[in-house]
Formats: structure tokens, sequence, C-alpha cells
């Protein structure tokens, strides 16, 4: 996806992204520029809560890949965002009950 499509994608969703989206406009870690040896600890503290929010988001995700409807990707269309939606859905009940 490019830089463009990215930020189009989720309009003015606020998106927590890895490194690999660099100049998209979205929220991605901060970097050392060349020269310098480490970085402000406000970036540092920035980058520690952008990993704890990613590994979350990433956790739920290699959770909802367990269902075999996500795992094997047969939709078409926006079937996918259909069943991810219910999935995710579904899962915040179980976990509120």
């Amino acid at each position: 996806m490019g830089a463009v499509r990215a930020k189009d994608a989720v309009g003015t969703t606020t998106v927590i992204a890895d490194s690999g989206y660099r100049g998209t406009g979205l929220i991605i870690p901060h970097r050392r520029a060349p020269g310098q040896t480490e970085l402000p600890a406000w970036k540092e503290e920035h980058n520690a809560s952008h990993r704890k929010v990613r590994a979350r988001v990433e956790r739920v995700f290699a959770r909802m890949k367990t269902w075999r409807i996500l795992r094997d990707w047969r939709l078409r269309g926006d079937g996918i965002h259909h069943a991810m939606l219910g999935i995710a859905r579904l899962y915040n009940l179980a976990l509120s009950g």
C-alpha cells in the first residue's frame, strides 16, 4: 500500500503503524537522526508506549486469525471486513461476559 493510499484508506482515524509506513502521516515510532547516538527521553517514552499498543493489537490479530474464516481468507469483496467486525464483536462479548 503506497503512502497516499495508506492515509486515504484510514481517513480521519488515528492509526498506529510500524516504521514501514514512514512518510504516510500515520503514527510511527521515532528514529534517531543520522549521527544521533540516542533519542530524547520523550521520544523514548513515546516509542515505549507505541510498542505496548502495537503489541496488544498484534495479539488481537493473532487471536482473530485462529478463526477459520480469517485463516483461510476465501471471502471476496468486503466479506473479510464484515467477518473481522463480527469476530471482533464476538471476542469483545466473550471478554466482557
